[in-house]
């Protein structure tokens, strides 16, 4: 009969330590995107139109989305706001670079999720080796 091979669960949950990466990028980006308000207060119509009005908001749902990241929507809910932020290439390339920025950052962090998981299901990371 042959043995069949159980992957033991790693000691600390890698996951837990990504939502702590996630939580402190978006709060960097509510703050980087805080900080766009001179531009579209210079460059745009004002802060008082309605592309202020969308960064206020887009900068106020980040820090929102750090209260509800283990949820399954989480991640689906950052990358719609990224897709806003590049979105304002129509309006202030500035802040449509800024959305670039953060959106390749996510993606990779995404791709190391996904590797980190698929390394932990097959029992390759170091806390789960003997």
């Amino acid at each position: 009969m042959s043995e069949e091979k159980t992957v033991r669960p790693p000691a600390k949950d890698p996951m837990k330590s990504f939502r702590g990466v996630m939580a402190g990028t978006l709060i960097c980006e509510a703050i980087t995107v805080g900080l766009a308000l001179p531009v579209i207060a210079n460059l745009g119509g004002g802060i008082g139109t309605l592309a202020g009005w969308g960064i206020i908001v887009i900068a106020v749902l980040h820090v929102l989305l750090c209260g509800v990241l283990k949820r399954r929507w989480a991640v689906p809910a950052i990358l719609v706001l990224q897709v806003a932020l590049v979105a304002y290439f129509v309006d202030t390339v500035a802040i449509g670079v800024i959305g670039l920025l953060f959106l390749a950052f996510w993606l990779w962090a995404l791709w190391l999720r996904n590797d980190v998981a698929r390394r932990m299901a097959e029992g390759r990371l170091p806390s789960q080796q003997q």
